[in-house]
């Protein structure tokens, strides 16, 4: 009964923060975009739906030439959409994973999905593989929400592997995450190598995963 009670008060905190960070804006968001790819900028300046993000050292910000990294292992065990077990022992099946958080009320995280559908199918399984996280929808949550997500997943072709919100999840990867979509990349081992708070395009996606896999090389 505590853990329930615990589960449904996370979830409860987690969804009014990223509902409060989810971008809604078409335009603003398109613009940027576009803007950014047309500047090839360097900047990190990733977005949310309300525009940049508004604090120095955020998720998405890059880190200053020199600037020491601290780096930050994932582990977690949770289930999919349909009830398989699922943990942090799939990195080493690829070089580099992406975790790819959304909510089934965010629109850009539902815009993006397709085309990150697309990237999985540009990559061997080796280099790249792809999960996503609805942090709105808890294991054991009712049929209702369960056939929401369902339909959202078959709607935008994201036939990826999607993850249900519980407790090892939760702390293990979501307690600093203010916004949807945020996306995380990490290595082999579990090591978290860069993150990303907004949507993207699919090439602003590809041209982050081509660097992060030639810096794997090196």
């Amino acid at each position: 009964m505590r853990k329930r009670y615990l589960m449904g008060v996370m979830s409860l905190v987690l969804a009014g923060m990223l509902l409060c960070g989810c971008a809604g804006k078409d335009e603003e968001r398109e613009e940027r975009n576009r803007d950014r790819q047309e500047t090839e900028s360097t900047s990190g300046r990733e977005e949310t739906g309300h525009g940049e993000l508004p604090q120095e050292g955020a998720a998405g910000k890059e880190t200053p030439e020199g600037a020491e990294e601290n780096t930050v292992k994932v582990s977690f065990e949770g289930q999919d959409m349909e009830g398989n077990t699922v943990s942090s022992d799939i990195f080493p099946n690829s070089r580099l994973t992406m975790i790819n958080v959304w909510a089934t009320y965010c629109n850009p995280c539902l815009r993006e999905m397709p085309e990150l559908a697309q990237l999985t199918a540009e990559y061997t399984s080796e280099d790249f593989q792809l999960i996503g996280i609805i942090s709105d929808v808890q294991e054991g949550a009712d049929q209702s929400a369960m056939e929401t997500a369902a339909q959202l997943i078959e709607q935008t072709g994201a036939d990826y592997p999607h993850l249900l919100l519980n407790e090892s999840i939760y702390y293990g990867m979501l307690t600093d995450v203010m916004a949807v979509p945020t996306t995380f990349f990490v290595d082999s081992e579990g090591n978290i190598l860069d993150t990303v708070v907004g949507a993207m395009d699919k090439s602003a996606w590809k041209e982050k995963i081509d660097e992060l896999l030639e810096e794997l090389e090196n």
